[in-house]
Formats: structure tokens, C-alpha cells, sequence
């Protein structure tokens, strides 16, 4: 029998090393601050106060709830019209290259950029947008200014941004199916209609279940776009966890906002593992 020999185990060291400093220590390291109360030259450990101080404040609470919130409308918008757009560009119309181009053109554009050049257009009284609506006799609303539409403005500013990442997993995902499920579909006389929800929708479901994980652990994790358009205002219906802990960060409360970043990796966990086990029991082989 030969002899187990250690030599493989060298092309997996450097990958688990960088792993174990950039992923494993910060993580076990923040799991333990999140139990004291400290700055850059002393700590002390104070249990869960933290954890419970942090679900007594109704702002912070606020924001955990606005990150599900957000997570769930921008995963949702985006799966739904990721797999509309990569229909409609696999369907040979006019410009399909061109229109692929248009679609995935903002995922390469800066965040911050978006969110700066949306804040302009979603202006309440020069913004374009509202111009434009004021042309056809519209008032606009105020799109960042009014509490119960910035939340939701902003998810809509993600959606276009990111809808072009999941057409092009859908597409991929399309390109896969075989033309022979389509054809058998014809030959026991089913409708474009009938072929899309029968035949499209169950055989493109990997791509679906990707496109979900990465809309939903992105949109828990979104904090840029949320701080260049509202920065969590006005007053706190716009806050995400992100900004929260950010906020809670600049106001010197550190051991506070260290809870609020394990609360996050926490809700990820929770959300994200049974919903990778109930998609990945549903996907269709082909």
C-alpha cells in the first residue's frame, strides 16, 4: 500500500491560511467583543447587555427589520425580472446583443456613483423624475424625503443596478435547457404560455437558486448605496443594519455595534441555510 504522503495538503495551505486570517479570527475575535464594552485601549466583558440593549432601541430594531424588508423586495424584483429580461433577450429579437449590453451595463457602474446620480434624479422638486411626472400633470412625491417611500425607493435603485447580474445567470441558465423539451411541449399542444410555466421556470430553478442567495445575503449585506442616497433618514426609515452598525461605530459605541455585525451574520445564517435546503430539494434535474 503506499504511503500517505502530505504533499496535496501544500496546494490547500496558502487558500486555508488566508481563510483562517481574513474569515476565522476576525469572526471568533468579533464574537468575543460583542460581549464586552470597549474602545482601542481597554475592554470589559459585560455579557449579553449588548445583544438586549440593542433589541430595546427601537431605532436599531427599526433597522433589522428594514434589512429584511429590503433583502426580501430586491431579491423578489430581481429574480422575477432577471428571468422576464433573459426570456425576452434568448428570444432572437432585434439588437439582442445591444439590449444584453444595455441590461448589464449598471452592475459595472459604482455604487456610489448610482447612488449619488439617483439622489439628483429623485430630487422632490428638481429632480427628473418628478419633472418629467409634473409634465403630464403629476405631482412626484418625494422619494427620499418621505419616510414611508425611501426604504423602498433605494430597493428600487438596487433592483436596477443588479438586475443585470441575474439576466445573465438566467441566461446561462437558458442556454442549458435543450430544445428538445420545447419541442416535445409543442407536439402535446401546449402555449407559449404553458411552455414557459412547465418546461422554462422548472428547468431553469439552479439558476433561480443562485440568483436568490446572492440577491438576498447582497441585499442583507447592502450598506453603500443606502448611505450615498439617505445615509438611513430621514430619521430612521430608511437604516438598514449595515448603517446602523456604521452609525454606532462613528458615535464611539463599539462593543454595541460588534453585537449589531454578529446579529447580521446570525440573520444571514437563519435566512439563508434552510432556504439553500428547500430550494436545492426542488430542482429539477435535467
Amino acid at each position: 500500500m503506499r504511503r500517505k504522503t502530505p504533499y496535496p495538503y501544500w496546494f490547500v495551505a496558502p487558500a486555508a491560511i488566508i481563510f483562517t486570517v481574513l474569515f476565522t479570527i476576525p469572526t471568533v475575535t468579533s464574537l468575543y467583543f460583542a460581549l464586552t464594552r470597549w474602545d482601542l485601549f481597554s475592554q470589559t466583558f459585560i455579557g449579553f447587555d449588548n445583544f438586549v440593549q440593542f433589541f430595546r432601541e427601537p431605532g436599531l430594531t427599526r433597522g433589522l427589520i428594514n434589512t429584511v424588508i429590503f433583502a426580501g423586495l430586491t431579491s423578489g424584483l430581481k429574480t422575477v425580472l432577471g428571468l422576464l429580461l433573459a426570456v425576452l433577450l434568448t428570444a432572437g429579437i432585434f439588437a439582442q446583443g445591444f439590449l444584453r449590453a444595455v441590461v448589464f451595463f449598471p452592475v459595472l457602474v459604482s455604487t456610489i456613483g448610482v447612488g449619488l446620480t439617483f439622489t439628483e434624479l429623485m430630487h422632490p422638486t428638481d429632480g427628473a423624475i418628478n419633472m418629467g411626472l409634473s409634465f403630464f400633470g403629476i405631482d412626484g412625491p418625494g422619494w427620499l424625503t418621505n419616510p414611508d417611500l425611501a426604504l423602498i425607493s433605494v430597493a428600487l435603485v438596487d433592483v436596477w443596478r443588479g438586475v443585470g447580474l441575474a439576466t445573465l445567470i438566467y441566461i446561462a441558465g437558458l442556454a442549458s435547457i435543450s430544445p428538445e423539451y420545447y419541442e416535445a411541449a409543442r407536439m402535446d399542444g401546449a402555449t407559449r404560455l404553458q411552455q414557459y410555466w412547465r418546461v422554462t421556470v422548472p428547468l431553469v430553478r439552479p439558476a433561480t437558486t443562485t440568483v436568490i442567495l446572492l440577491s438576498l445575503i447582497g441585499g442583507m449585506r447592502l450598506f453603500d448605496l443606502i448611505w450615498a442616497m439617505t445615509r438611513g433618514g430621514p430619521g430612521f426609515s430608511s437604516d438598514v443594519l449595515a448603517s446602523v452598525i456604521y452609525k454606532q461605530y462613528q458615535a464611539g459605541f463599539y462593543g454595541l455595534s460588534t453585537a449589531g455585525n454578529v446579529i447580521l451574520f446570525i440573520l444571514i445564517g437563519v435566512l439563508v441555510m434552510p432556504l439553500v435546503y428547500w430550494l436545492n430539494r426542488r430542482e429539477v434535474d435535467l
